[in-house]
């Protein structure tokens, strides 16, 4: 009998000591991430499970994927949207002219006036309430932009339509479109879908602050046209033709022109307008688009 005690205790021993000389692994204490499985959707009208954890809230559950949680949905516009884990419920669709999608399962829902939280928020719910899922993870995306646009014309590197699918200055649609031609006047005309034509100084849209640069809207007509001219010659020293600019007077045009030669005389300048009338003008006095400048000599 002691013989037998004596075998059974030098084998717990041995086993301890291995289990001793044994190294240590260290498990990670964290928790295992939750399943991503779909969940299956029962019958419509079937009662959940009496041990089922109760449904979340669609809102805080709909992961929404899109440019600009802000931009409100309209007609026209594409967009994709699923349900994580199931494939039969992706689904890329167009808004309709009335405003609403087809989607699986619910049919026919409204999607435009909506930004892609609300939307996917709508979405999620009506899937709970319908008894399909119990927290839906909902993405949508949008795939382009058609409903919300402003067209840029005239003399920009790129003209055409600029999706507006966040808030936009007025220089960022420009800097866009591939900013203003070396020929292009130095101001930008806006006009409203509703409402008068606006003038806004690309210089201010660049220097100054937030309220010379505008939000554009949709619907809004950026033109931003072709510099007006006026002509210099005579006793300067680069004459030609130039761009009239905002508020240029009769001085700032002899230094557009270069400045007087030698014999140049600011008292002998002869200015000409489009109607073929010739008018007097002081250096400080503006002159206009179409001016026909002729500086003459100083008298000796």
């Amino acid at each position: 009998m002691a013989g037998s005690i004596r075998r059974v205790l030098a084998g717990i021993l041995g086993t301890l000591a291995i289990g001793l000389a044994a190294p240590l692994t260290v498990v990670n204490a964290q928790p295992a991430p939750a399943s991503s499985a779909p969940v299956t959707p029962p019958p419509v009208g079937a009662s959940p499970d009496a041990g089922a954890a109760p449904a979340t809230s669609p809102t805080t559950d709909a992961s929404v994927a899109t440019s600009d949680a802000s931009y409100v949905l309209g007609p026209q516009d594409v967009i994709e949207v699923s349900v994580l884990g199931r494939s039969d419920f992706t689904t890329r669709a167009r808004i309709g002219d009335n405003g609403t999608i087809q989607l699986p399962f619910l049919g026919t829902i409204p999607a435009a006036n909506m930004t892609s939280p609300q939307l996917a928020a709508s979405i999620s719910a009506a899937l709970v309430k319908g008894g399909y899922f119990s927290t839906p993870i909902l993405r949508v995306e949008i795939v382009s932009y058609g409903s919300r646009y402003v067209t840029v014309l005239g003399e920009v590197a790129s003209p055409g339509l600029v999706p507006v699918d966040r808030r936009y200055h007025l220089s960022e649609v420009l800097a866009r479109v591939g900013g203003a031609k070396e020929d292009a006047a130095d101001y930008v005309v806006v006009r409203p879908e509703n409402g008068p034509q606006q003038h806004y100084s690309i210089r201010a849209l660049i220097t100054g602050d937030a309220d010379q640069d505008p939000i554009v809207s949709p619907g809004d007509k950026i033109f931003l046209p072709k510099a007006e001219l006026f002509y210099i010659s005579g006793q300067v020293k680069g004459p030609g033709a130039f761009a009239v600019e905002s508020g240029m007077t009769l001085r700032m045009a002899i230094a557009r022109g270069g400045g007087l030669t030698d014999l140049g005389s600011d008292h002998g300048i002869k200015i000409t307008g489009v109607d073929g009338k010739v008018r007097q003008l002081q250096l400080d006095d503006r002159i206009a688009a179409g001016d026909v400048i002729v500086v003459g000599e100083r008298l000796f």
